[in-house]
């Protein structure tokens, strides 16, 4: 098979024969500073990106096509271009298309600085905010050009990257955080039309980016973070009544305008959620965040939702990555095969970006043992036998 015709069988759950591995996206590749340990670790790989910024918030870059080949990765990922955006003269900084504010981190990473309608009060002031152009051709240049020679030329799965914003993820950046929770409490009108005025932009947005390369992807990837290290950033109630119906209208739209399927991300401690995810529309669930509340027995997650939603990620890189003993990361990722893969619904990967502080040998010796066991039928006895869980061990040992 070819990566493409493996990740159809895994979707389907007809017979892949390996468990599909992703890296690359925007959440979901590598800091610039762990990519130069890398690259003086694999000189003879043609590596020159590490200076090519996907995610500048969080300072991770664009992975080099000969290291996407060494790792054996099946996944070639489409990323909108960053517009609209304009430097700060008064910090290093930006501020990006919706106007919200980042500062800069001693190069590290970029934070939410600012939101510019922390003061607004009525609707009048939603519709004055200088609103991006959903429609901006700059965003999406080169994109079908490339979606079409990857659909042509390779057998990768080709997937439409986020455009970096959420019905949610937006409006809590651009209100504030602790004004717009209140918002939704006190002042629901308000809340519902901020809501509502991003969700348009966005769905015009990825009705143009479907424009250019829905004929060639088979994933389609948003992002909306609901969920805390221990529980929900709000609660299931409010969720439903708020929020849901905006990541409806935004699934459906995406859904309707190409064939893909939909990996919605969200960190933390969502399984209150994940059945109403997936009545959103969502078909993977991103990223299995394992050191968190509730996500840790991918086991029962599987058998919970594993027959109406795949999942992707639960490679932990909070915890696990950074600590984990070369025997641990071994168990850890027959593990997670075993409990989420044996039928396919399964795409491993680290659960978000691979940071500075995860060693080298670990990140290497995650792609060889993703080569070394992921290949069906699934052989993990061995590799489970010693039982030596990571996460075992840091509650043993008081971790938190």
């Amino acid at each position: 098979m070819t990566p493409r015709e493996n990740y159809a069988a895994a979707m389907s759950r007809s017979g892949p024969e390996w468990v599909p591995l992703d890296m690359g996206k925007h959440i979901g590749s590598i800091h610039k500073k762990h990519y130069a340990e890398l690259q003086a670790l694999l000189p003879g790989l043609d590596l020159k990106n590490g200076e090519r910024i996907l995610d500048r918030m969080a300072q991770t870059v664009v992975p080099d096509e000969a290291l996407l080949q060494h790792f054996n990765v099946d996944f070639r990922w489409l990323v909108p271009n960053w517009v609209q955006v304009t430097e700060r003269t008064d910090v290093d900084g930006y501020v990006d298309m919706w106007g919200v504010p980042y500062k800069g981190a001693d190069g590290d990473h970029y934070a939410v600085d600012g939101a510019p309608l922390k003061h607004a009060e009525t609707i009048a002031d939603i519709e004055a905010h200088a609103w991006p152009d959903p429609e901006d051709p700059a965003q999406f240049a080169g994109l079908k050009e490339r979606a079409r020679a990857l659909f042509e030329d390779t057998g990768f799965v080709i997937g439409a990257d986020a455009i970096k914003a959420g019905p949610l993820m937006s409006c809590l950046q651009i209100r504030g955080y602790e004004q717009f929770f209140i918002d939704m409490v006190i002042n629901p009108e308000f809340s519902d039309a901020l809501m509502a005025k991003v969700t348009d932009l966005l769905c015009r947005m990825w009705t143009r980016f479907m424009d250019e390369v829905g004929p060639y992807v088979q994933i389609a990837y948003v992002t909306d973070d609901l969920g805390t290290q221990t529980s929900l950033l709000l609660s299931p109630k409010l969720y439903r009544k708020r929020v849901k119906p905006f990541h409806t209208r935004l699934h459906q739209h995406i859904k309707s305008c190409a064939n893909v399927h939909l990996m919605m991300h969200t960190d933390g401690a969502v399984l209150p959620l994940i059945e109403d995810l997936i009545e959103t529309g969502a078909d993977i669930l991103n990223p299995v965040q394992t050191s968190t509340a509730g996500m840790q027995d991918t086991a029962a997650l599987k058998a919970r939702f594993g027959d109406r939603l795949a999942f992707h990620g639960a490679m932990d890189v909070q915890q696990m990555m950074p600590n984990a003993t070369p025997e641990e990361l071994r168990w850890e990722v027959a593990r997670r095969m075993s409990d989420l893969g044996p039928d396919g619904g399964y795409i491993i990967a680290p659960c978000h970006n691979i940071g500075h502080d995860i060693p080298t040998a670990n990140t290497l010796a995650f792609f060889d043992l993703v080569r070394e066991l992921g290949r069906y039928p699934l052989a993990l006895d061995d590799a489970l036998a010693g039982n030596a869980s990571f996460f075992e061990r840091l509650n043993r040992e008081g971790g938190s």
